[in-house]
């Protein structure tokens, strides 16, 4: 029996069974296909279950709600994240896949001293997704936190949470110091590994300027003294540039299972070293399928 007889509707139908890739493929085949390819019954299948009421918290709602079809709205949430959530964050989907990715701000974050203006400063920037980023002046004790439900992301799939960042002129302490990343369930432990906020590879042995630390919360000053700074590891990953110009670093992965309803935790720390460090603008961290 040819393909052609059949109904429209039985070949969305079909469509809809196999993945934003596939059917896009699978258009070429002939006008009808084309047709059944471009149905809102298709797209509706390949779109997040919960994508409407995403939607609803997006400052583009209206926006999103006059597009002419679900398919145009698919492509539009992969070619350019929606702000949601009062814009605390960004929401899109992988074009291949359509599963979800979510970016926090860093106004969304825990960020240990953020609101003190000697340590952090909250700036705009015309390079950003969001309206606020997090400008790191100088401190010893850097941690920073994310947290999101599992079940905000799609089910059987891998997540790997990224720290988005870029440095500022006269970054300082981030070259040499390995800061500790992590991922992993709230209240369970999570496996630690040091990475390296700056790209440039260190001599084995450098010098800096010594603060000494004073009093309960190692406020300090500059003395003027040297000491040796240990070379990095080797294998330690470094920052990689992305498209929108910013870096990101890898904090690790996360399986998301179907039905799990717990709470995931990112951190960003160095707090064992007491050396000051600052010169970087933090935008947020990214949560989004692990590719390969």
């Amino acid at each position: 029996m040819s393909l052609s007889v059949l109904p429209e509707g039985c070949v969305a139908k079909v469509l809809s069974f196999t993945g934003p890739t596939d059917a896009c493929r699978l258009s070429i085949v002939s006008s009808m296909f084309k047709s059944a390819e471009e149905s809102d019954a298709v797209w509706e299948r390949f779109l997040p279950r919960d994508y409407q009421s995403i939607i609803l918290t997006s400052d583009s709602s209206v926006l999103l709600a006059s597009l002419s079809s679900k398919k145009e709205l698919y492509l539009r949430l992969c070619e350019k994240p929606i702000i949601i959530d009062d814009g605390k964050k960004s929401f899109s989907l992988v074009k291949k896949s359509g599963k979800k990715c979510y970016m926090l701000s860093a106004r969304d974050l825990m960020i240990v001293w953020g609101d003190t203006p000697s340590y952090w400063r909250w700036n705009s920037d015309s390079s950003s997704r969001f309206g606020e980023v997090a400008e790191l002046i100088s401190v010893c004790w850097l941690e920073i936190r994310g947290t999101i439900y599992a079940t905000m992301l799609s089910p059987e799939t891998l997540y790997a949470a990224y720290l988005v960042f870029k440095p500022t002129e006269g970054a300082h302490g981030l070259d040499y110091q390995p800061v500790e990343v992590g991922v992993g369930l709230v209240g369970s432990e999570n496996g630690m590994r040091n990475v390296y906020l700056a790209s440039q590879r260190g001599q084995s042995q450098r010098h800096h300027l010594v603060r000494r630390r004073i009093g309960l919360y190692n406020r300090s000053r500059l003395v003027g003294m040297q000491e040796p700074v240990a070379a990095r590891e080797n294998n330690a990953q470094t920052p990689r540039e992305r498209e929108d110009g910013w870096l990101e670093i890898e904090l690790g992965e996360f399986f998301c299972e179907e039905g799990d309803d717990r709470e995931l935790e990112m951190s960003v720390q160095e707090v064992k070293g007491g050396d000051w460090k600052g010169g970087m603008i933090v935008e947020g961290i990214e949560l989004r399928p692990k590719e390969g």
